[in-house]
């Protein structure tokens, strides 16, 4: 890791620095090693970078003190120490990330609504902020009714105080209109990186034949279909196995416990894996990629299919029929998932079909690339007019 002077690290734009400025908040930081928004944080940070921006991220750190700076790649990292667990660490997280920010006129890129409230002294300070809005968050069963309303009335102040809202799937970017003026939305994708070769190591460390299995990869609740692609495929005996990544503990979750008992001995619950070294080359050696979430907009697993060449059969919704396209297959019951396992799996004609499609969606708008330069285009119409303000107290 190379560090940077802590003056220079924290200095305003424009002060000794001539390029555009963008200050990412709202993600645990980078490098990514926690979900979606840390990624797109990363790869959008990257781009930027690339392009001759100033890119500033901060980045959520355990423990007490002060905060610190430091470099990764060149993204310039505010490190800050928090010690708190769960949503109590993240929202004085956020509270922190956004009182440092504040001593700035930088252009501020907020990914999320979880703590919208807190932006408003940002827009009160007439800080320019684009917020990329997420999903339909608040809607979500499983947070409960009081994390709901929280959630609600944080998106409502999210799309109040954001310059600009970033929607990452059509049926959000309709949703958001309902939120604020049409011109102050876009609507950029997420994005995924392409894999055309991978490792078979890991996959046969598994117990596992590169091409003769399935794969499975997200949280196990009920809003992801698990249950009815568990139960779709063990209907019957298959020349394939079923791999599920993420933990499953029926002796304390009665959903988990469905799953497991409605598994068969094809099933391989292989626990949760993040290790991209791991799942990469997983995702790549499949057979095919079911994918089940119900709700939500772009889903990064989703893409990241798409970017191996990765075959789907995916719950039939408007989210995973936009992402995914049209010659992809599609379920809504654990029969029509029998059925069509049936179809495609018995084919290889019709899984190259689809690999081929999923390789040709995924560079018609999905690539990292393209997500990156929408990005840079969108951010660069809110740059500060002025970049050389003063800093409003010292962090």
């Amino acid at each position: 890791m190379n560090h940077t002077d802590p003056v220079r690290a924290d200095a305003p734009a424009g002060e000794d620095d001539p390029r555009p400025t963008v200050r990412i908040l709202g993600t645990h930081g980078v490098p990514a090693n926690y979900g979606g928004f840390e990624t797109a944080a990363e790869k959008v940070g990257l781009h930027l970078l690339a392009a001759g921006w100033r890119v500033i991220v901060y980045c959520q750190v355990e423990g007490t003190g002060e905060i610190s700076y430091d470099q990764w790649r060149g993204l310039e990292r505010v490190n800050v120490p928090v010690d708190l667990p769960g949503w109590r660490g993240t929202s004085l997280f956020d509270l922190k990330c956004v009182r440092h920010a504040s001593g700035f006129n930088d252009l501020c890129l907020v990914f999320g609504y979880n703590t919208g409230i807190f932006n408003v002294w940002q827009r009160l300070k007439r800080i320019p902020m684009v917020i990329n809005m997420d999903g339909i968050e608040w809607s979500r069963a499983r947070w409960g009714v009081p994390r709901q309303a929280i959630l609600y009335v944080n998106e409502r102040f999210s799309a109040l105080a954001g310059n600009h809202l970033i929607a990452d799937h059509p049926e959000i970017e309709k949703y958001l209109w309902t939120r604020a003026p049409k011109r102050k939305v876009t609507m950029i994708a997420y994005g995924a990186d392409e894999v055309l070769t991978a490792d078979e190591g890991p996959v046969r460390e598994l117990g596992l034949e590169p091409g003769g299995y399935l794969t499975l990869i997200c949280r196990p609740i009920p809003e992801n279909s698990i249950l009815e692609i568990v139960q779709g495929f063990s209907a019957r005996p298959r020349s394939h196995k079923l791999v599920i990544l993420g933990n499953y503990d029926p002796a304390t979750d009665d959903y988990h416990r469905q799953v497991v008992e409605a598994a068969s001995k094809d099933v391989v619950f292989a626990g949760a894996i993040f290790d991209p070294e791991v799942v990469q080359p997983l995702r790549f050696h499949s057979a095919l990629y079911l994918h089940g979430h119900t709700v939500g907009g772009t889903n990064p697993s989703l893409v990241e299919a798409l970017g191996a060449g990765n075959p789907v059969l995916a719950h039939d919704n408007p989210y995973n029929r936009w992402t995914a396209g049209p010659e992809q297959a599609y379920f809504t019951t654990a029969a029509d998932v029998e059925a069509a396992l049936d179809e495609v799996l018995g084919s290889p004609e019709r899984l190259e079909q689809m690999s081929q499609a999923a390789r040709a969606r995924y560079h018609a708008g999905l690539t990292w690339q393209q997500v990156g330069e929408q990005y840079r285009l969108l951010l660069d119409r809110y740059l500060p007019k002025n970049p050389k303000n003063s800093r409003s107290g010292r962090h």
